[in-house]
């Protein structure tokens, strides 16, 4: 039966926000998420907070924003509340893409029939997938602008690789990654890039030969960087580490949807191979050095620097940035490339200063939420 793609708001925007649920002793994760999860019920969000695969884990579910001041405002709401409900229990929350020194074999799975089925299924795997992601959703109008987004956003994701990378480290060591969460999915064998279909006709004819094989039941069984969302009318990005502050995931997201309006109202048929052939290599550059990748465009035929690609990126969107509301955002942003500044840099500062990884985790809860330190 094919997969109906519901229609949504063109450019509207949410985000999903993974998020360590933390003892305030040594910092360790703590499984205190169903704990935190039922004070939260009881608190009046917009969006919604959830269970993730394990219980030193929660996820922040937006509501459907239509621009980026909304999706700002809404996530210093719920940022505050989660805040308020964690103090109440003496716990903490934080951002970043990975726990620094968190043992994953510690790790207990939520009990919820999809999490138990995804521990049965992938063993050690699913302990070891507590890392932490922001997930962006674009609203589109149809399948077809889905699959031709998901195809062409995927030149511009080392940008979202080197501006949200917050996972330098990893049982306790230096990785001298910019982001190490992502070997964690792409250890899932249908991680990756959607394959090189044209059109949702296309993908329905896709999805549905990997559910005769009983590969997939959902699409949430597949864990690409980028992938169309039927049932909400979205294309996702899961490509991005959780920022460390709520303002951060926002920008990114004005990002995303600034991107995506530019992609549709300049659409190219540009042929796909090229880039499928780079994809990996340009993912790795942007993991392992950030801002100082250097990636091949195959469309100007050179190899670029991650952040002078990325400011270019951002000077050219300025028109259609002041269209959809996010200038501000972009400025950030650039700012923050040009400075080669982000939350790995800035969580390897810390541990320089102090020689300690609970330390930095204790920092990474202060600057959830909010609170003043070193920046």
């Amino acid at each position: 039966m094919p997969l109906e793609f519901k229609t949504s708001a063109a450019l509207s925007l949410g985000v999903e926000l993974e998020l360590m649920v933390l003892n305030t002793h040594d910092y360790n994760l703590v499984r205190g998420a169903p704990d935190l999860l039922a004070r939260l019920e009881k608190v009046e969000l917009d969006g919604e907070v959830k269970p993730e695969i394990t219980e030193s884990m929660i996820e922040v579910n937006s509501s459907v924003n239509a621009n980026y001041d909304d999706l700002r405002r809404e996530l210093k709401n719920v940022r505050d509340a989660i805040v308020v409900a964690a103090q109440r229990l003496n716990v903490a929350v934080a951002g970043g893409g990975s726990h620094p020194f968190h043992k994953w074999h510690e790790r207990r799975i939520y009990p919820t029939e999809r999490f138990q089925r995804v521990s049965a299924l992938y063993g050690y795997l699913a302990k070891q997938f507590t890392v932490f992601g922001q997930h962006i959703h674009v609203g589109v109008e149809n399948g077809d602008d889905a699959v031709y987004l998901t195809h062409h956003l995927s030149r511009y994701i080392p940008h979202f690789i080197a501006l949200s990378a917050s996972s330098p480290f990893s049982q306790g060591e230096d990785t001298s990654f910019e982001t190490s969460r992502l070997h964690a999915v792409s250890s899932f064998p249908l991680s990756g890039r959607m394959p090189a279909v044209r059109n949702w006709g296309e993908f329905n004819g896709y999805f549905d030969e990997m559910q005769h094989y009983g590969i997939v039941e959902s699409m949430k069984d597949f864990y690409w960087d980028i992938r169309p969302k039927p049932e909400y009318g979205t294309v996702e990005i899961r490509i991005c580490d959780t920022p460390l502050m709520v303002e951060t995931a926002a920008q990114l997201a004005a990002y995303a949807q600034t991107l995506s309006a530019d992609l549709l109202r300049h659409r190219v048929d540009r042929a796909l191979e090229p880039m499928n052939r780079v994809y990996g290599y340009n993912r790795f550059q942007a993991c392992r050095f950030g801002f100082e990748g250097v990636i091949v465009d195959p469309e100007h035929d050179r190899h670029v620097r991650i952040r002078d690609d990325l400011i270019e990126t951002l000077e050219r969107l300025g028109p259609m940035a002041t269209r959809v509301g996010s200038s501000m955002a972009l400025l950030a942003l650039a700012g923050a490339a040009a400075r080669q500044a982000n939350d790995s840099r800035w969580l390897r500062e810390r541990y320089m200063e102090t020689k300690s990884l609970p330390d930095v985790v204790r920092m990474q809860a202060m600057r959830w939420r909010d609170e003043r330190v070193a920046a």
